[in-house]
């Protein structure tokens, strides 16, 4: 029987691009997958058949033999000459397809070089600190290649062996019905071999424990909470494999002064009803030291003034927040004799009414 057209295979244009190509196929391999048509040799067949068809046209070599000659040119490649052997085989051409799509991946990738484990540390700042940035020095405890046996784990004059749980594939076979899944080998962890003589100085792990000095950057108008990436400063990863990151959690000390809210501060500022009523100048703290504002008079309590650009830095931008001085008023609790005349008459020339009492304890003064 004559084969169909791979393009119509996986119903595409024959200009389609490898993305187009890669969505189509994986929504025919979820359509016909076996576990979803159990017994169904039709959905079997239209699933290799999808499959034989994206190996073709996602292969930048043999994608434009085929267009240039067709199947004709493809025989003796590998492809077109009878396809498949089983939906094992299919897994195990595309295991990147499946291990993202389906959740298990294909076979012979097990023993790659895995990435390194990230790691996590904690820094306190103080207030300042996170406000215009700083370097730290922080010791980090972290596993890394044994020098003894370059990492191997093996001992000295001996090598590592193929696993004989995976045949040093680093993976082992699930038969599941119709289609096999893959998981890690548990005797190697992936790797594909094994230690027979382990090293003295690691026990055989390739790994040994070290305490490492790393310098921390930290810039401008971190707030509690920021996380900072270190690449490469996690652990290094067995068989070799690119180490891992260090991730730097900030905390940071509240101010005395000042409650931050973003990059804007907010200052609390206490006066007193006279410096409300008639105005003054009142000297207050900045990021860069004390400075004096003009408080107008008639200054009721909760009133702000806002003094823009001097609040926290934007990380990594040259904009800053604002600072916000808010104003409450404080009203004495005692008063001596000559302050209470005065504000008795500032309260007779304002036509203010006064409470019972000061009315009372003036009646009884006159009276005598």
């Amino acid at each position: 029987m004559s084969k169909r057209d791979y393009y119509e295979v996986l119903e595409v244009a024959r200009d389609a691009t490898a993305k187009e190509i890669k969505t189509a196929y994986r929504r025919l391999a979820l359509q016909f997958h076996p576990d979803r048509n159990p017994g169904d040799e039709a959905a079997e067949g239209r699933f290799k058949e999808a499959a034989e068809a994206y190996e073709v046209l996602a292969d930048e070599q043999k994608r434009p033999i085929y267009d240039r000659y067709g199947h004709e040119g493809l025989r003796g490649g590998g492809v077109g000459g009878g396809g498949f052997r089983s939906v094992d085989d299919i897994f195990e051409q595309f295991g990147d397809i499946f291990g993202d799509f389906f959740g298990f991946g294909g076979g012979g990738g097990g023993n790659r070089p895995q990435r390194g484990v990230d790691l996590r540390m904690d820094l306190e700042l103080g207030f300042e600190e996170a406000v215009f940035g700083t370097t730290r020095d922080i010791v980090v405890p972290r596993n890394v290649g044994c020098e003894t046996c370059d990492g191997t784990g093996a001992a000295e004059g001996t090598e590592r062996v193929p696993c004989h749980t995976c045949h040093g594939r680093g993976q082992v076979h699930h038969a599941q019905g119709f289609f096999t899944l893959t998981s890690t080998c548990p005797k190697c962890q992936g790797r594909g071999s094994v230690v027979e003589t382990p090293c003295e100085d690691c026990s055989g792990a390739g790994l040994k424990r070290e305490e490492r000095e790393v310098h921390v950057s930290i810039p401008a108008g971190v707030d509690d909470g920021t996380r900072l990436r270190l690449r490469g400063e996690g652990e290094v990863a067995q068989g070799g494999g690119a180490r891992g990151d260090l991730y730097v959690f900030l905390r940071v000390r509240p101010s005395d002064q000042f409650e931050r809210e973003g990059t804007d501060l907010h200052f609390r500022a206490p006066i007193s009803f006279v410096q409300a009523a008639l105005g003054c100048e009142l000297e207050v703290p900045t990021l860069e030291g004390p400075e004096v504002i003009v408080v107008p008079a008639g200054t009721q309590t909760g009133e702000q003034i806002v003094m823009r650009g001097r609040g926290v830095p934007r990380v990594n931008r040259e904009m800053r927040g604002n600072l916000f001085v808010h104003f409450f008023v404080e009203i004495p609790r005692e008063l001596n004799a000559r302050q209470r005349e005065l504000l008795e008459e500032f309260a007779e020339s304002a036509q203010i009414a006064l409470c019972i009492e000061d009315r009372r304890a003036k009646n009884t003064d006159a009276a005598q």
